[in-house]
């Protein structure tokens, strides 16, 4: 796999939301900005849903794009 790029602020990633327990709404990937670089898997974010957005911050870094309340690279199209 290449190296990947190192997050800095302003750029877009996916965040990955957690859903709701009772299946309501599914994990969905979700457009982000970093606000903030805490260490390269470690970060802030600005994500932008449907009918809001929230910050916040010490989001954590996995590429799988599978667990709720993490961060990724947007996957090449």
């Amino acid at each position: 796999m290449p190296d990947q790029p190192t997050p800095s602020v302003g750029r877009v990633v996916h965040y990955v939301s957690y859903g709701t327990p009772g299946g309501e709404y599914t994990s969905q990937c979700r457009a982000a900005i970093v606000t903030e670089v805490i260490n390269p898997d470690l970060v802030g974010l600005a994500v932008l849903n449907p009918r809001g957005m929230f910050f916040n911050s010490e989001i954590t870094h996995d590429e799988s794009g599978t667990v709720g309340g993490s961060w990724h690279w947007p996957e090449r199209v």
